[in-house]
């Protein structure tokens, strides 16, 4: 994908994850926060012997949306 798309993608996922936490962070965050959710959810389902982010479909809305909840709450856990 391309870096427009990675950022739209995160975008969509990073407000989406933040609405699922109830997290009340700026638009750049939850941009970053969806951008990095990607990668984590996808490390995190090639962990587990799964595909990752593969492109603009709902799986890998689904991998990044997990992976940015994670990372929410790993934030949250940290703060």
């Amino acid at each position: 994908m391309g870096i427009i798309l990675w950022i739209v993608f995160g975008a969509i996922v990073g407000v989406v994850a933040s609405m699922v936490m109830g997290n009340k962070d700026s638009l750049i965050i939850d941009i970053i926060i969806g951008i990095v959710g990607a990668v984590l959810g996808g490390w995190l389902m090639s962990f587990f012997g799964k595909g990752g982010v593969t492109g603009f479909n709902l799986y890998s809305f689904l991998v990044a949306l997990l992976g940015a909840v994670v990372l929410i709450a790993i934030v949250r856990a940290i703060r």
